[in-house]
């Protein structure tokens, strides 16, 4: 089939779910559009966190904080058992899940003064399910961090061509923060010099490529990078959110926007045919399609990261209640794309279908954060040079995206843990941990300790195979509060119940075949945190029922 046709279709759907589905969920469930109190961001204005920000800014900012490597690692693995129930389901995954998660979290949050889910959780549901809540999300935030840093290090090495490009964003974005926030400036001169500085920067990165090995040694590369990575991830998110983290996002997301606009061009002018089978469920060596392609595809359809993005930074930033709809919604579908564009690009990038096959021969030679990530490099870069840019060029713009997309989770994440560690000192009356500076120690000290565990920085890898579930099982969770949060409103629960049940049974079964296959290869430490977490998320579901039982007896007793 024509990838071209396939991309078309998808996107048709995704216009018409946002102005349809996503208004619904605004008005009737969310009643935004009719909302007149301030935000928390201008209730709560302190001009580091709680900072209001234009909606071209914020939607910039939370786009490019939740599209990291995920959705592009996910759907080039998940293709393994056919790109129809892959495509299927990020569409459908996105649209009636994803989106909408997000939507609701950053909604839910802004309703409950910018404060995380964790917080959220415990005034819906009581005090265990928020130390449950904080538990899980430390370790989520930590294995990303642990991740995303050893990604993005190895990314330099293999594409030096981007370190001049990626590097350079950090000073322009400083500029541009000081610029607009300080000199009151318009955000339009800017942004267009900011934009084609970066692609200049872009050809002189790809005349001059950088490469670290001539002055550390080879075997010091990858350790030097991952320091720098992990030593600005801790300044980005002490200083203001204004200084760095909105410019920088916000000069990101115009790159990211424009790099899909040529892939998706591309694609249309070579109008290639999908060269991997439609449907591949008894993949050779590959788990069950059901659930692990789901896992898999994680954020490329729906995250808990995500929503802890929308209820730890973004909802401390919108302006205005009616924002809400682009940044939540909106930006998760156009995660989608990328995600979409991800499966076609490792699903037609290809010449032939033997090649194809002989990339994808078996579960271990698909399964490889950095294998599919120049995969989806190679297979874009054949879409962007039908539009007449050499290849080289068109790979360093498809590998400078792919980077700042890891980029910009990795020191939202950074931000995201300080938080998280800032909660905890509120529990525990530990005022140390609630200051900003220990917390953005903490936060980059203990990525870098898991990081160590393991020869060359690879220590996140070794827990990385709980990520999917973990991920998934926290998006369930979100939504079953989101469902609690609904049915105490009197509001329809159906388009976020339905969600949340299917999620958490996917993770259950996805938790429990992790397990038998941890317990197999005698990984206790990964057998009893699937356990612990299984635990953790029948914990917070019981907890959840008991509290839907009580909110309907108040109401039966209010009749």
């Amino acid at each position: 089939m024509n990838a071209a046709w396939i991309c078309l279709g998808s996107l048709i759907l995704f216009g018409l779910s946002y102005r349809f589905y996503s208004r619904y969920l605004s008005v009737k469930l969310f009643n935004l559009e009719n909302e007149t109190t301030p935000t928390p961001a201008v209730e709560f204005q302190d001009g580091i966190d709680y900072t209001p920000t234009k909606k071209s800014v914020l939607v910039g900012h939370h786009f490019s904080s939740i599209a990291g490597a995920a959705p592009i690692v996910g759907p080039a693995i998940a293709i393994i058992w056919g790109w129809v129930p892959a495509i299927l389901w990020i569409v459908l995954g996105v649209i009636f899940m994803g989106a909408a998660h997000d939507f609701g979290a950053l909604v839910l949050s802004m309703k409950n003064k910018g404060q995380s889910l964790a917080v959220v959780a415990e005034n819906l549901i009581g005090p265990r399910a928020k130390a449950l809540f904080l538990t899980l999300i430390f370790f989520l935030v930590w294995m990303v961090i642990a991740v995303f840093a050893l990604v993005i290090a190895n990314l330099f090495i293999s594409f030096p061509a981007t370190v001049v490009p990626v590097n350079f964003e950090i000073i322009v974005a400083l500029l541009m923060g000081y610029f607009i926030n300080r000199k009151g400036k318009s955000l339009t001169i800017p942004s267009i010099i900011a934009f084609f500085s970066l692609l200049v920067m872009i050809y002189i990165g790809t005349l001059y490529p950088i490469s670290l090995k001539e002055f550390v040694g080879i075997e010091n590369e990858l350790m030097v990078w991952i320091l720098f990575l992990l030593i600005y991830s801790a300044v980005a998110c002490i200083l203001p959110v204004w200084s760095l983290l909105q410019p920088r996002d916000y000069i990101n997301s115009h790159q990211l926007f424009v790099g899909l606009i040529l892939m998706i061009a591309g694609l249309f002018v070579l109008s290639p045919k999908m060269v991997a089978p439609a449907l591949q469920l008894n993949a050779p060596g590959a788990p069950p399609w059901f659930p692990f392609l789901f896992i898999t595809i994680a954020c490329g359809a729906i995250s808990g990261f995500h929503g802890l993005v929308s209820g730890g930074t973004s909802s401390k930033q919108v302006a205005t209640w009616q924002d809400a709809r682009a940044v939540g919604y909106g930006s998760m579908l156009a995660e989608g794309v990328l995600a979409l564009l991800a499966t076609l690009a490792v699903g037609a990038g290809f010449k032939t279908t033997a090649a194809w096959h002989m990339h994808y021969s078996s579960w271990q030679a698909a399964d490889g954060l950095n294998a599919k990530i120049s995969a989806f490099v190679l297979g874009s870069a054949e879409f962007v040079g039908a539009l007449g840019i050499p290849k080289d060029l068109a790979e360093t713009v498809i590998a400078v995206m792919i980077i700042s997309f890891a980029a910009t989770s990795l020191d939202t994440a950074c931000r995201i843990q300080r938080y998280i560690i800032s909660e905890v000192g509120e529990a525990t009356k530990l005022p140390i941990l609630q200051n900003r500076f220990t917390g953005s120690f903490l936060a980059v000290v203990s990525a870098f300790l898991l990081m160590i565990t393991t020869e060359g920085g690879r220590g996140g890898l070794s827990i990385w195979p709980l990520f999917g579930a973990t991920n998934q099982m926290l998006a369930g969770l979100i939504l079953l509060v989101i469902t609690i949060h609904l049915y105490e409103k009197r509001k329809p629960v159906l388009p976020f119940a339905l969600p949340a049940l299917i999620v958490i049974i996917i993770t259950t079964i996805g938790l429990y075949f992790n397990y038998l296959s941890f317990s197999r290869t005698q990984n206790t430490f990964l057998s009893i945190l699937a356990v612990v977490f299984s635990l953790a998320q029948v914990w917070v579901v019981i907890e959840a029922a008991l509290k839907f039982i009580k909110i309907a007896k108040a109401k039966k007793m209010a009749i």
